[in-house]
């Protein structure tokens, strides 16, 4: 037992000492160059959809007439019946009211489209057939 002991003694600290000495050192420590790849790929152009802008700057509402006279119409929304607007009518479209209230005028439930300014809600234009006067 004491001859392990010795050779223990004297040969754990030897192997230790061999092993430092011929040991590489931890790739970690050493800065990596990585080269800097001057010419790059070129892009690929991919067309883009565009939306169609609008031709008049205006929204549009389309629903049933609810009331029209020459100076507003009111109209109830084509799939929301909780939703109800009224459109303050500009000098052109009041023009063409007018000639269609002279005729009988729109009537409760006839389908219309309202072309408005979204900022004033003013509607510039509408479209629709008016029903027969009762």
């Amino acid at each position: 037992m004491k001859r392990i002991v010795k050779i223990a003694g004297f040969g754990l600290p030897l192997m230790l000492a061999a092993a430092g000495g011929f040991s590489r050192p931890a790739a970690g420590q050493v800065p990596v160059v990585v080269p800097i790849v001057v010419d790059t790929a070129v892009p690929i152009v991919v067309s883009a959809v565009k939306p169609r802008p609008k031709l008049t700057g205006l929204d549009k509402f389309e629903g049933f007439v609810m009331h029209a006279n020459n100076a507003q119409i009111t109209v109830r929304a084509k799939g929301n019946d909780m939703a109800i607007r009224t459109f303050p009518l500009s000098q052109a479209a009041s023009e063409k009211m007018q000639k269609i209230i002279d005729k009988g005028g729109y009537q409760y439930g006839d389908k219309v489209t309202v072309y408005y300014e979204p900022a004033t809600s003013r509607a510039f234009k509408f479209k629709g057939k008016p029903s027969k006067p009762i």
